[in-house]
């Protein structure tokens, strides 16, 4: 699986065919709803058309408005068509943005992405509902990192879950191996990297003490 990162947010740049494109959570600026179903702006047709052009998967970030209602999101299209849209799930005390419902993983030709936005990388079980949903990466939209915190989410969620971890953010890129290595990394505004495809799966068996209730007699 070959990605390229964006982490400046420049989809105009140039960029390869053919891969799968990702840009930061402050890639788009804020997208309303309302005038996007009005046609006084076109950020999401601006997306799927650039995916058009490379022939390519892009996922790229932005705040959606729904009627007042913010949100940190991420847009996903290819070849031209729009795929979906994924929401942050877990709101963190004190911000401006609302909570959406549910994550997904998208069927790209690329592979089975699952997206988490922002600060649902602080939340364990996102990770883990994606890879149980059989993605074969998990894609984290960004906006800017702290000090290493996001790094080091990545490489312990990549081997607690078994699939590999990529992170886009303004400014930085990187990529998490299943054995919890920092594979790449890049501060470069593109830059590109080949995952390979693999999951390997182990039978793991657990003992704990248990109480059976017996069946009533009657």
């Amino acid at each position: 699986m070959h990605i390229c990162f964006v982490t400046n947010g420049d989809l105009n740049a140039a960029l390869p065919e053919g891969a799968l494109v990702a840009a930061p959570l402050s890639c788009l600026g804020e997208v309303s709803y309302e005038r996007e179903l009005k046609g006084e702006t076109s950020l999401f047709e601006t997306v799927a058309l650039r995916s058009k052009t490379l022939r390519c998967t892009l996922v790229c970030g932005c705040d959606t408005d729904a009627c007042g209602l913010k949100r940190k999101s991420v847009v996903v299209a290819e070849r031209g068509r729009l795929l979906g849209v994924s929401d942050l799930t877990n709101r963190l005390d004190g911000s401006e943005h609302g909570a959406g419902a549910g994550v997904k993983v998208y069927e790209t030709m690329s592979g089975r992405i699952g997206v988490v936005v922002g600060e649902d990388l602080l939340f364990p079980k996102v990770i883990e509902t994606l890879s149980l949903s059989g993605a074969d990466l998990a894609l984290c939209l960004f906006e800017e990192l702290t000090e290493g915190l996001e790094l080091t989410l990545i490489r312990a969620q990549a081997f607690f879950y078994g699939l590999p971890v990529a992170l886009c953010a303004a400014g930085y890129a990187a990529v998490a191996d299943p054995q919890g290595r920092l594979a790449f990394a890049s501060p470069a505004p593109v830059s590109a990297f080949t995952i390979p495809k693999e999951r390997e799966y182990r039978l793991v068996e657990t003992r704990r003490p248990l109480v059976f209730r017996k069946k009533r007699e009657f």
